[in-house]
Parts: C-alpha cells; structure tokens; sequence
C-alpha cells in the first residue's frame, strides 16, 4: 500500500483535545480509550515533565455521553490522576471493560526507569472509572512486562482472554500474547513470534494489536523496525502463533490498533509511513473487508507536520472513536460515523 494505491480523505469533522495548553503536566503521550454507560467515554494517558521522569503518572479524562461532541465548553472532565505506584515513570495504560455493561474495567499500566525491567500493574473499578482499586502487580516478580503492553485486550468467543505483550532488550524486541481465563488473573505467555531475522531490519516487533475472525481464529497486527506492519496468525485460540511476515502497509516504528465491527469490516489506526523511526504524521484510518488482506480504503485524521502517534480505536454505537497523542502537549479524540465508514 502506498499513497498512490489508496486514495485517501479526511475525517469531516476536526478531532477534539481533551484539554488545552493549561495542563498539570508537560508532556502527555500514549492514549487509550474505552466505552462507558450512556455512551460516554473513558480515556487515559502518561503524562509528566517527559517520557522517562520519575514524576510520570497515569491520568485521565471522560465524557459524559450527553454533551455535544466537540464543543470546548462542555463534555470533557479536567485530567486526574488515577495511578501512581511509585517514584519511578509509568508508562502505557490499557484500558478495557471486563463487563458487558462496561461498568467494570480494568487498567493495566508499567513501571519502571528501563523497559527491559518493567513490571505490569492492574486495578479495577466497579464505577465506569470513577473509583479505583488499590494497584497490584499482575504477575509476580514479572520483569519486561506481562498483560497488555500499549493495544486492548480481547474477549474469545471460548471465553479466554488474550493481551498483546513485548519485552524490549536492548537489541531484541520481541512479540507474544499473553493468555488470562477471566481477564483479571491467570496470565500464561504464549511463545514468542517467530521473525525471520535473516531478512528483518532493525530490533524485531513489539506491540501486538488482536482481533479474532471466528471462533479460534485469531489474528495479529504488530508495530515493526522493518517498514512495514507484520502479521501472525492463530487457529487454536491464540495458544500458538505463525511466523510473522510484512504485509502492505508501511510502518514507522510507531504504536498501531485494530478493531473488528459487528459486519467484518477491520480498522487499523496507525501512521502509514515507510521507515523506521520516520515521522508521526499522516495519522490514519485505514479499512479492509478480507479479513486484513488489502487495505483498500483510508481517513486521513492528522496531516499537518509534527507527531501524532500511538491511536487507539474503538467501535461504538454509530461509528467508531481514535484517541491519540498530538504533539506531546495534548490527548485528541476523533469520531467516525457510520456515514464517514467505507461502505462495502
């Protein structure tokens, strides 16, 4: 896939910023969103002097469902803290709701000054993300990072619950899934995926984002130092995986996700741009109706220079929402509805 491949549009109504340049911290990346009660909205980020300082926490903000999206004077909640274990920088929050009514969601988060040596947190709320369990470590004496790394956890159709995890050395990245019986506890790791790193350039591949086509058929999209998304594939649950290989869609060594609609239809938020560490802009929505073969459609929701970076995609009732980085300084939301999504 390239620009000429795919003609690309832009979303018709501009993203909105959860907040503006008076903020409690300086920098703020790493966004994840997740559906509440009454059509609101959950999203959460890292946010501190900068990535990597000690002061770095985890904070959020919602919406309420009823207010008008995109009007600056209403909707969105002030940032608050919801996480913050110990003096040491925090990285990546996952959020995803473990209930059907998505009143209870879980939160997994990292610590630690060096990635290789993260540990996995997890809390709960019982409130839609109003009120927070203590944190707990999700697997003891866990080092690297077990749960979900960056992208949302998926519920089987057997039941079983699978995170896309990494460990990052420092000159091997390598990818797997991670395996709970009921979303909170449990958590057993599949067998690294496998890369052919005769022909791969750069680290390796980290950050798996999932989605399951049918009953124990599982699929993988993860971020690569090789220009290009790379996929692995699962027909027994998720319990072992295929070799990874590119697919046609550049990748820049930056965060990507993916969420599969009620109909089939695949949409993967990330920058499409060949070269490993090359720019965060464009940042994209790109669809496919084959099960992740071709991507034949694209929304361009960020075109202008700068970094906007690491998406996260949900489907909700009418559409689809992407939260992101924009420009460090601040956490954007963008809203697809069902007319701005391709038609088959």
């Amino acid at each position: 896939m390239s620009e000429r491949d795919v003609a690309s549009r832009p979303i018709a109504s501009r993203p909105e910023h959860l907040f503006g340049d008076e903020r409690p911290f300086a920098q703020c990346h790493a966004s994840t969103v997740v559906a509440t009660p009454g059509d609101g909205l959950l999203v959460a980020w890292f946010g501190g002097t900068r990535e990597g300082h000690p002061d770095v926490g985890i904070w959020a903000s919602s919406w309420d469902g009823r207010s008008v999206p995109g009007d600056p004077d209403a909707g969105w909640s002030a940032p608050r803290p919801i996480a913050k274990v110990a003096d040491e920088p925090h990285w990546n929050p996952v959020l995803f709701a473990r209930s059907p009514d998505r009143r209870e969601l879980v939160l997994h988060f990292k610590v630690g000054r060096r990635i290789r040596r993260w540990q996995t947190w997890f809390q709960r709320s019982t409130d839609a993300g109003r009120s927070w369990s203590a944190a707990e470590p999700l697997v003891p004496r866990d080092r690297g990072g077990r749960g979900a790394v960056r992208c949302k956890p998926i519920r089987l159709a057997s039941g079983a619950w699978l995170a896309g995890a990494s460990r990052e050395r420092w000159k091997r990245w390598d990818a797997f899934v991670d395996r709970s019986p009921d979303g909170l506890g449990g958590w057993r790791a599949a067998r690294p995926i496998a890369i052919d790193r005769a022909r791969f350039q750069g680290k390796g591949l980290i950050q798996p984002t999932l989605w399951e086509s049918a009953p124990g058929h599982v699929h993988a999209l993860l971020r690569s130092t090789d220009g290009r998304v790379h996929r692995s594939d699962s027909s027994d649950d998720g319990h072992s995986w295929s070799p990874a290989h590119p697919i046609d869609v550049p990748n820049n060594n930056s965060g990507l996700d993916v969420v599969r609609l009620e109909d089939g239809l695949l949409a993967l938020a990330c920058n499409p741009v060949p070269g490993n560490w090359a720019p965060r802009s464009p940042l994209s929505v790109l669809f496919s109706r084959d099960n992740g073969h071709v991507w034949s459609d694209r929304i361009d929701l960020e075109t202008d220079p700068g970094e906007f970076s690491y998406p996260a995609i949900i489907a909700v009732p009418g559409g689809l929402v992407v939260s992101y980085t924009w420009n460090r300084r601040r956490i954007a939301v963008a809203r697809l509805g069902a007319d701005e999504i391709p038609a088959p």
